[in-house]
């Protein structure tokens, strides 16, 4: 990419001090100073912790032939050019789309934001995408990237808009025709989508979660609504809007969407696809779907009343998408399980064991609700909270357990920095204005073999917060462990006996 490449197709966003010729030959954009090579397009970002400015001395010593910065730096070499913007970000992404030809504008392209449900939501727009529409499809998000069934390596649920658009040219290179990716409120309220070209975006539900990054739950909030005021979704006369109207927050993204098309659903009875009469069944669950005048029996291999939302907002991309509802309902009869999302770990043992993701109260209150569907004999679930992060939550988290479970066994997730028994203890305070009976166990391998072993015919445990994930960051070290192998290994030792 040359200087006049930028100029041409980003005209506006940058003032570009120094004298530089149009034919100045970039050779890679790079955001990280200790990925600097010769002739690279070095953007300095204004990071939380770190700011990108203070690199952009390294990264020309290393061989940077350009920098993007928010201002002026004047004691730069006479005439190195700097190519000035209002957001590092912003233009990081802008530049990231340019760079790789805009291959998200070659697909079609699905957002899915909410504070619970993204990863199901999307593997089941993929799924369905590839079983009834026989199209390729890609997918961005929180366990791995598909380009296809070719797995790609994930590190974020949204990864910075360089990586995103690596992503994308990948997909675009292994044939897909759509894309689905999880949006966090993060990469919205810092501008890693902003280039993005949405067909169409989803939002499942808004409740706490990273009060630590957004403070405020207003903010949280207003950062999951830029997805649905995207300027793209206006000017694309085939955008479309899939919006849980049962959630408050929902209505308000629904009210002031500007997308051609807005499809709702939930109970609620202005919902375009609104269900009804849940109930559980083995293995799943059953509902009654009203859509378009038409009533329909669906039934998932989905256990837990969430995921006949993650079902519905699934269905109703497809349908935007111009896939016949018959098909997709007769599809989601064998939709698959998705990896530590309501998993069940089956070795024989006379109890059922599940293992979830949730690690928010909501999360963690409708995994909760949907073993209680399960009508077993006691539920025991075992639980921590992550450290670093929104520690209102803690308490809450605590009071839930206490509320709808028979016994607790508090735990450790992922501690990072912050002692385990500080987080502990604030989890505790919560379950002690209830009557929830619990036992306290800071090593999660413990905690999950007093669980099992407590299990009896007809029980279920519910092994929650770390679902896929494969690690637990203790004091900045990664150290493997997978709750789904622990409670393998576990219930052999147990069944052993």
């Amino acid at each position: 990419m040359k200087i006049k490449d930028i100029k041409e197709n980003l005209c506006g966003m940058f003032k570009i001090e120094a004298s530089v010729g149009d034919d100045l030959q970039l050779h890679n954009l790079v955001y990280d100073s200790r990925k600097i090579g010769l002739g690279d397009l070095f953007v300095a970002i204004s990071g939380n912790k770190l700011d990108g400015h203070s690199f952009v001395p390294a990264a020309i010593e290393k061989g940077a032939a350009a920098v993007v910065v928010e201002h002026y730096l004047p004691n730069l070499p006479p005439d190195f050019p700097q190519l000035i913007t209002k957001d590092s970000r912003i233009a990081l992404s802008q530049l990231s789309a340019l760079w790789y030809n805009y291959p998200d504008r070659k697909m079609r392209l699905v957002g899915v934001t909410g504070t619970n449900g993204k990863t199901t939501t999307t593997w089941l727009i993929k799924y369905l995408w590839q079983t009834v529409g026989g199209q390729k499809s890609g997918l961005v998000g929180t366990i791995r990237n598909y380009a296809g069934d070719k797995p790609l390596d994930s590190t974020h649920t949204t990864p910075e808009s360089l990586e995103l658009y690596q992503l994308f040219a990948q997909m675009l290179d292994e044939g897909c025709q759509n894309a689905v990716m999880e949006v966090s409120s993060h990469a919205l309220k810092q501008g890693r989508v902003a280039a993005c070209a949405f067909d169409g975006v989803v939002f499942t539900n808004l409740t706490q979660d990273h009060l630590d990054y957004h403070i405020t739950l207003d903010d949280y909030r207003s950062s999951k609504g830029k997805l649905f005021t995207a300027p793209v979704l206006q000017q694309n006369n085939n955008s479309y809007a899939v919006i849980n109207i049962d959630d408050q927050a929902g209505r308000l993204y629904a009210a002031g969407c500007p997308a051609a098309q807005v499809l709702t659903y939930g109970e609620n009875a202005e919902a375009a696809l609104r269900f009804s009469d849940y109930h559980h069944i083995d293995g799943g669950g059953v509902y009654t779907l009203n859509y378009n005048g038409n009533q329909y029996t669906v039934k998932i291999p989905l256990l837990g009343r969430f995921n006949v939302y993650n079902t519905l907002a699934a269905l109703g991309v497809c349908l935007a998408e111009g896939l016949p509802v018959d098909d997709c309902l007769q599809a989601l009869k064998t939709a698959p399980q998705v990896a530590g999302r309501m998993e069940l770990v089956d070795c024989g043992q006379d109890f059922i064991v599940a293992v979830d993701y949730a690690h928010t109260p909501d999360g963690l209150l409708n995994v909760l609700a949907a073993a209680r569907e399960m009508n077993p004999r006691h539920l025991i679930v075992v639980f921590g909270c992550g450290g670093d992060r929104d520690n209102g939550k803690r308490p809450i988290m605590g009071r839930i357990a206490g509320e709808n479970s028979d016994f607790t066994v508090i735990t450790s997730d992922n501690p990072r920095t912050e002692d385990p028994n500080k987080i502990i203890k604030q989890i505790q305070a919560g379950i002690d204005t209830t009557q929830g009976r619990y036992l306290i166990e800071p090593d999660r391998q413990s905690a999950i073999f007093a669980a099992l072993k407590m299990a009896q015919n007809g029980d279920i445990v519910v092994i929650a917060g770390k679902g896929h994930e494969d690690y637990q960051l203790v004091m900045n070290k990664v150290l493997h462990f997978d709750d789904c192998e622990v409670v393998r290994e576990l219930l052999a030792q147990i069944l052993a006996k």
